[in-house]
């Protein structure tokens, strides 16, 4: 025979997209927001991203030499950890905090579960929580926006009070870093979706989900300016379209993203509209998280030719 056929084991096709170029485009996504997080913010919004991206990535190059593993750090992901952190990271929170919350992201979410593609919740979100866990106070203190104390427009509408959605959309707001300014997450979102980075599923089903659920359950009836201040408000946007898309963290099977991004809805009204707090975004996320494989294995699509079996083993 001229032609030598090596047989392998699958895949046998593979997508040309590898992990980097994925991460370099969510990086170009993040960055519209970030940029106006530092506008909207000051000098201190960019020192903590500073701090936190290079925490996330000296902290995967030291443990993976102490344990003599190979560098993961090219291929951007611990860029992207910290990117995210720094996002959700008040603009007043005290330097040291945000590194013992980026080292808390990659080593005992990431790494300890063995690396990328292990982890079974978002690492940025994970060292979101345990800050908020462990320093509640500087993490929800937004008193350094404009000179003046204040809260955000989610505390207002909690406290029944009206909000600005027109400074919400443009993001001239109290908040964390990267959350401020819709604007400028939707034109992150549309590249990722122009890149084939994300699709819809996820953050469609989810906003579909809260709006339906602050129409019936938001006390405001059919008020859309309260509907638009909720879906605006907080980190909704940030987390619907970077942060539950996650790859590692959310499902694969195209109705099991559907029934992530519902749950996830429903989550986040819950904690928003029953719950102490005025967000829930972050929680939402990382309980859902959990569910991903009971939400994979309800909704994988049989394989052609296989019976679906019964109770007692025995296919019908």
């Amino acid at each position: 025979m001229d032609t030598i056929l090596n047989v392998t084991s699958n895949p046998h096709v593979r997508e040309k997209t590898d992990t980097q170029k994925i991460m370099l485009c969510v990086i170009v996504a993040l960055l519209p927001a970030a940029l106006f997080g530092v506008y909207n913010f000051g000098f201190s919004a960019l020192i903590l991203i500073m701090l936190s991206v290079a925490t996330c990535v000296c902290c995967e190059w030291l443990y993976e030499k102490l344990l003599h593993k190979k560098s993961t750090i090219s291929d951007l992901s611990a860029v992207v950890t910290g990117l995210l952190l720094a996002m959700n990271l008040p603009s007043s929170l005290p330097w040291w905090m945000a590194i013992v919350g980026s080292a808390f992201a990659i080593i005992v979410v990431k790494m300890l579960f063995g690396g990328l593609g292990q982890n079974f919740m978002n690492p940025a979100l994970g060292g979101r929580c345990f800050l908020m866990i462990s320093f509640t106070g500087p993490m929800t203190d937004f008193s350094k926006f404009d000179g003046f104390a204040g809260a955000t427009p989610l505390a207002q509408l909690k406290m029944g009070e009206s909000a600005d959605t027109m400074k919400m959309l443009f993001g001239t707001i109290p908040g964390t870093i990267g959350e401020t300014s819709v604007i400028a997450l939707l034109i992150g979102a549309i590249i990722m979706l122009f890149c084939g980075v994300i699709d819809l599923r996820i953050p469609g089903s989810y906003i579909v989900t809260f709006a339906i659920f602050t129409l019936l359950f938001g006390g405001h009836g059919m008020d859309i300016n309260f509907l638009v201040a909720e879906l605006c408000g907080g980190g909704l946007i940030l987390g619907a379209f970077f942060m539950a898309t996650d790859y590692v963290s959310s499902p694969i099977t195209p109705m099991g993203k559907i029934g992530f991004g519902i749950i996830l809805g429903l989550l986040t009204g819950v904690f928003r509209f029953f719950g102490p707090s005025a967000e829930g975004v972050s929680y939402a996320i990382i309980f859902s998280n959990l569910l991903v494989p009971l939400i994979e294995r309800a909704t994988i699509p049989r394989a052609f030719g296989i019976p679906k079996e019964t109770k007692g083993g025995d296919a019908k």
